[in-house]
């Protein structure tokens, strides 16, 4: 069965760092577009970051030059590397991934979500 299992969010005071990962497993044909979106209490999810196949990025404009998107292709992960972090960064993460795999034995191109990771910027 294909997953997305994300790991590394956590409490971290303004200003610190955290690093986001996101593992995709099963029987995996091909992996296009990653990405990274968030959803704070009361609002919408939104986009954070996204990396093409040829590792072309995109970032939202409120974490540009704090954020930096990474993707290991051997390894399935996608990461996602936050510095100089604020209260406003708070929110659940997502990971997301344009994947073809096959689920239930047939092959499908779909979007795949991760479970989220709690990320908190708090004092």
């Amino acid at each position: 069965q294909v997953q997305l299992v994300e790991s590394g969010g956590g409490l971290v005071q303004p200003g610190g760092s955290l690093r986001l990962s996101c593992a995709a497993s099963g029987r995996i044909f091909g992996i296009y577009a990653m990405g990274w979106y968030r959803q704070a209490p009361g609002k919408q999810r939104e986009l954070v970051a996204t990396i093409t196949g040829s590792s072309s990025t995109n970032y939202a404009d409120s974490v540009k030059g704090r954020f930096t998107i990474s993707r290991d292709n051997a390894k399935n992960t996608v990461y996602l590397q936050m510095n100089s972090l604020k209260p406003e960064d708070t929110a659940v993460y997502y990971c997301n991934v344009d994947m073809a795999a096959y689920d239930n034995k047939s092959l499908m191109r779909r979007d795949y979500w991760g479970q989220g990771t709690q990320v908190t910027v708090s004092s």
